[in-house]
């Protein structure tokens, strides 16, 4: 299992965060069901401000790049991440196309 922490922004706008949320209060279950067949075992997202962070638990075969191709196969998943596009803006590091930033881990503290 392997865990990956990303970041990205919403449109600093109230009424857009809230409808954001409202979303992902019951998320379309055709996406539920891409995130789990491409080998998500959890997946969380949190809030602060208008800065998101999502934390994902998958299978070592996942990656990215097949996440992508299974995405970009599939209408639904394109017509919900259009739709969030609406909602979400990229950091100012984030390379061309990215939206969602991969972080780099700086500490660990385990026992």
């Amino acid at each position: 299992m392997t865990r990956y922490c990303l970041a990205l922004d919403l449109k600093d706008n109230p009424a857009l965060i809230a409808a954001y949320e409202q979303y992902h209060a019951s998320v379309w279950p055709e996406i539920i069901a891409s995130i789990k067949e491409a080998g998500v075992k959890a997946l969380e997202i949190y809030r602060v401000a208008n800065r998101l962070f999502m934390i994902i638990e998958a299978d070592d075969d996942f990656s990215f790049e097949k996440k992508a191709a299974m995405d970009a196969k599939n209408e639904i998943v394109m017509q919900w991440e259009k739709l969030m596009w609406e909602y979400q803006k990229v950091l100012p590091t984030a390379k061309p196309g990215e939206k969602w930033v991969l972080m780099h881990k700086i500490f660990t503290l385990s026992n």
